[in-house]
C-alpha cells in the first residue's frame, strides 16, 4: 500500500499543473454572486431553501432525469432542469413559495 502512496501523489500533482492554475479554480462570472445572493435571501427568510424547492417541484415531474438548478437573484426565480426522452424541460419556481411559475419543454 504504501508503494501506491508516492506514484500517486505525483500522478496528482502532475495533473494539477495541466489544470492551469488558480483560473481553473475561479467560478463563471455571476455565479459566485447569484449563489450568495441565495443564501443571503434565505438567511433572511426572504427565500426557501433549495432542497424545500427541489422537495416540491421533483416529484412533479414524473419520468423525468433532474439536472440542477440555476437561480436569478434579480427576480428570485429558481430554473430547475429535466430530461425526458432526450428533451430538456425547464421549471421555473417562486424562490419565496416554492410555487412554479412556468414549465417549458416536453
Amino acid at each position: 500500500m504504501k508503494m501506491l502512496v508516492k506514484p500517486v501523489f505525483c500522478a496528482c500533482l502532475a495533473a494539477l499543473s495541466l489544470v492551469g492554475g488558480a483560473d481553473a479554480r475561479v467560478p463563471p462570472e455571476g455565479q459566485d454572486s447569484n449563489q450568495q445572493a441565495a443564501s443571503q435571501r434565505r438567511l433572511k427568510g426572504q427565500n426557501l431553501p433549495v432542497r424545500e424547492i427541489e422537495r416540491r417541484v421533483v416529484p412533479r415531474m414524473p419520468g423525468a432525469q433532474y439536472l440542477g438548478f440555476d437561480y436569478d437573484p434579480a427576480t428570485d426565480i429558481y430554473t430547475l432542469k429535466f430530461l425526458r426522452n432526450g428533451s430538456v424541460i425547464w421549471v421555473d419556481a417562486d424562490g419565496r413559495t416554492g410555487n412554479i411559475i412556468r414549465r417549458t419543454g416536453d
